[in-house]
């Protein structure tokens, strides 16, 4: 079942010790089949090296095991919720990468300070409410996805704009159209956050990028417009060439 996404799910998966992303077994990967309403993600606990691509657990978006031999991960009910809620979503990611966790653990956005940030994230990373104590003890993973989505809806941030949260004092979650792109954002996010960690003990001053840079260097990879790399929508339309 799903044995292609299960390849790209255990690649994904292994990229995270690769980007030093992960320590020990603390980050998981998952990528859903939107059409058949399945997505599969990592087991519970396993050692990267220990990982084979058939270990994958396959999941209903009800939460449900339907094939696998391992549980899943225990952030399973959280990656549900987001499927279930960011329905243009392809993959998501889950880590303790410190840079990120130090944001965080001080319940405060990931600031869009710099052109690197603003390449992947249209503005600031931000910190979800920390969970109450009623919410912990009734469904903690489930009640995570949640306050997700209720940060991403209450200051009004586009999932596709912004596509990663720092959950308060736990640490991040990414996503994308795909596990590969969703581990790409996540690697992004540490890097951004370890640039801004940086930044503000140089200075107390103001260290978001202004307005006009962070819409030059968003837009100039994503939209109608973009035209970074070599596949984007006018990337074929931006170089000049001489003329012969």
């Amino acid at each position: 079942m799903l044995e292609k996404l299960k390849q790209e799910v255990y690649d994904a998966n292994m990229r995270l010790p690769e980007l030093d992303l992960v320590t020990f077994t603390w980050g998981n990967v998952s990528g859903i089949d939107r059409d058949k309403g399945l997505f599969v993600i990592k087991p519970s606990g396993v050692e990267y090296g220990s990982l084979k691509p058939e270990d994958m657990v396959v999941v209903n978006l009800d939460g449900e095991v339907v094939e696998g031999n391992m549980n899943p991960s225990s952030d399973t009910p959280t990656h549900t919720v987001l499927y279930n809620e960011f329905k243009d979503i392809g993959g998501i990611v889950h880590t303790h990468s410190p840079w990120a966790v130090s944001f965080a653990s001080a319940n405060m956005d990931v600031p869009a300070a710099s052109t690197t940030h603003a390449d992947t994230f249209y503005g600031d990373v931000p910190v979800s409410d920390p969970l109450t104590k009623q919410e912990i003890e009734e469904d903690y993973e489930g009640n995570t996805g949640k306050v997700i989505v209720k940060t991403f809806n209450e200051r009004n941030i586009d999932h596709d704009a912004v596509p990663a949260v720092l959950v308060s004092q736990h640490g991040p979650f990414a996503w994308g159209a795909t596990p590969d792109k969703a581990v790409y954002n996540a690697k992004v996010l540490e890097v951004a956050a370890e640039i801004s960690y940086h930044a503000l003990q140089l200075t107390r001053d103001n260290i978001r990028v202004p307005q006009y840079l962070l819409d030059k260097h968003y837009y100039r990879k994503h939209g109608k417009n973009a035209y970074y790399g070599q596949d984007n929508a006018k990337s074929k339309e931006h170089a000049q060439h001489v003329e012969e």
